[in-house]
């Protein structure tokens, strides 16, 4: 078993090559995240107050542990908004405790999770990347080349943008399909320049 030192000092355990041929699968920096937990208890009515603690802490990338135990790795940004959090909570007469800790086993498996979940977002914007192109599709099939389409698309693609920054952001382990969406963005903004181009000599003629 491996034992580890980060930077803050604290120290965690690494049994990924436990009672194995010593290959495993590497987990980013498993063994040496530090991991805010937010425990919590909100009261079951109504039921729109556990459904809002959900969202915020979707939002924030936390993941489950399990039922109203949702973790983070830490930063000063994250513990800002479960500090800012739990006050939320208790105003709701619930119960919360935020704990700083690490894994002492288990921890790649988390790490896993939280991978998974950063995964699925981007699957998401991937999806929305092919939706932009066939939107872009229909344009050029139904002859449309205005102005007022482009502006359309370009908000559009603002809204992929910043999707995917919000995503970035809380994507501290680099998941394996980050480098996919961003490059499903980079091929919207070149599908959107072509379909630009193509509205100018349009509205240049008609005009």
């Amino acid at each position: 078993m491996r034992r580890s030192v980060s930077h803050t000092g604290w120290v965690a355990n690494d049994d990924s090559g436990a009672g194995g041929s010593g290959d495993s699968v590497e987990m980013p920096n498993a063994a040496n995240v530090t991991w805010l937990l937010l425990v919590y208890r909100v009261p079951s009515e109504p039921t729109r107050l556990r459904a809002t603690v959900w969202r915020r802490l979707k939002a924030l990338g936390a993941v489950y542990l399990q039922n109203s135990a949702a973790a983070l790795p830490a930063s000063d940004s994250a513990e800002r908004a479960l500090r800012k959090l739990r006050r939320e909570i208790l105003e709701m007469s619930g119960t919360a405790v935020l704990l700083s800790c690490s894994a002492l086993v288990g921890g790649s498996d988390v790490v896993a999770m939280f991978q998974a979940a950063r995964d699925s977002e981007y699957e998401e914007i991937l999806d929305k990347c092919e939706d932009f192109h066939a939107g872009l599709d229909k344009e050029y099939a139904a002859n449309h080349f205005t102005y007022g389409e482009l502006e359309e698309n370009e908000v559009e693609l603002v809204k992929l943008r910043n999707w995917f920054g919000q995503v970035q952001a809380r994507d501290v382990f680099s998941a394996p399909a980050r480098a996919a969406a961003a490059e499903a963005i980079d091929k919207c903004e070149e599908a959107l320049e072509l379909y630009a181009a193509r509205v100018y000599v349009e509205e240049d003629e008609t005009g």
